[in-house]
């Protein structure tokens, strides 16, 4: 199978690598020559580090699997094409529709994006059931998720093939229905807007939130240290797109803090500053290790990404078992939310949240209608 890639920043070329070392043979595209120079010498450089540390053992081979071009006719050959260009919707819809004149017929056609509408970018296409979403996440080589989703026109049958061609790339694929943020950009939300929220209200500093998240909560990173690691001119939009993308809700409503930060170029570690600072020779902040406090933060926080999976599982969004598989293994959340809502019990979630919305009385807060259910009737989501 011939592969194309459109794009070659971080992503396209980080995708190019897995296809490659799959065995297929790769053809990158990108308009701008210096973005392909910059991805040539990138992916030599990792592949002959791969073969130094023994994990690949050839990597003039897969190498030579590479064709870079400029030139959008010269992924004719291709079978499967994948873009991973700009979030932007109408410059996604120009290139697809500049590539259906340019390949095949059987073509498959996949986006790489992250929160954009697959429904609305295969609308540009002649042949809209050949097209469908492929979400890898950074570094692709290293992340194991891959949400697959199937637009409105997907043609049947579609779905499982990519299914299994990406178990093959040696990816852990899950399916999801074609809604904003899919699984992981959607459930994530609240790990960074409750957190903003708290910080907001002078209930706790940043250090102290990503202390009790990482230490009593069990995360990898907190959440205003994954913020400037992400990058708040990504973290900040994708939250942006969600929101606006289902009709401002509240549940997904950004915050100001962060869009200043967007403003003022504080964009996080790229930049050496953002909620923290990172210059060299600055001292991170301190946090307050108040127990009592800490696991006041988890609970609230933690309750409100339990909801949102829960309210995902309960609009079919996707399995149950997609849900705890994309959040594990996509963001490495310490155990499934589903899982989660189940070893606290789903009446004392719904009780978390039944008083935040009473305090606040915002719809924000508001409960799944299947964690009622489910607290009611003191029933599992995971059997």
């Amino acid at each position: 199978m011939n592969v194309g890639i459109i794009g070659s920043g971080a992503m396209g070329a980080g995708i190019a690598q897995v296809a490659a070392m799959a065995g297929h043979s790769v053809h990158i595209y990108d308009t701008a020559a210096p973005a392909l120079q910059r991805a040539q010498s990138g992916l030599q450089t990792t592949l002959q580090k791969l073969e130094e540390k023994g994990k690949l053992p050839d990597a003039a081979t897969v190498m030579n699997r590479f064709q870079f071009t400029g030139t959008l006719a010269d992924l004719a050959p291709c079978h499967l094409v994948i873009e991973a260009i700009v979030e932007n919707l109408d410059i996604k819809k120009k290139v697809f529709a500049e590539l259906e004149a340019v390949v095949s017929a059987g073509c498959i056609l996949a986006t790489n994006t992250s929160s954009l509408s697959v429904t609305a970018i295969a609308a540009a296409c002649r042949q809209p059931e050949r097209v469908l979403g492929l979400h890898f996440f950074n570094p692709a080589p290293l992340m194991a998720l891959v949400e697959v989703v199937p637009a409105l026109q997907t043609r049947e049958g579609l779905v499982p093939e990519l299914m299994a061609l990406m178990q093959q790339w040696g990816k852990m694929p899950v399916q999801t229905k074609d809604t904003p943020g899919f699984i992981v950009n959607r459930l994530a939300r609240p790990f960074y807007g409750e957190a903003i929220r708290i910080y907001e209200e002078g209930i706790a500093s940043p250090a102290t939130l990503d202390w009790a998240m990482t230490t009593l909560g069990g995360f990898r990173m907190g959440p205003f240290t994954l913020m400037d690691y992400i990058g708040h001119d990504v973290n900040y939009v994708v939250t942006e797109t969600v929101w606006t993308s289902f009709f401002y809700d509240p549940r997904y409503k950004p915050s100001f803090s962060q869009k200043r930060l967007l403003e003022a170029g504080w964009l996080g570690r790229k930049t050496g500053r953002g909620f923290y600072e990172y210059a060299e020779g600055t001292v991170l902040p301190e946090p307050v290790m108040d127990e009592a406090l800490g696991r006041h933060l988890v609970d609230r926080i933690g309750a409100m990404l339990m909801n949102e999976a829960i309210e995902a599982l309960h609009l079919g969004v996707a399995s149950a078992a997609d849900l705890e598989m994309a959040m594990t293994k996509g963001v490495n959340y310490p155990k499934g939310l589903l899982q989660w809502a189940d070893d606290a019990g789903a009446a004392r979630v719904l009780a978390v949240l039944d008083a935040l919305y009473e305090e606040y009385g915002e719809d924000r807060y508001r409960a799944s209608v299947l964690l009622r259910q489910k607290a009611r009737n003191d029933e599992r989501f995971l059997s």
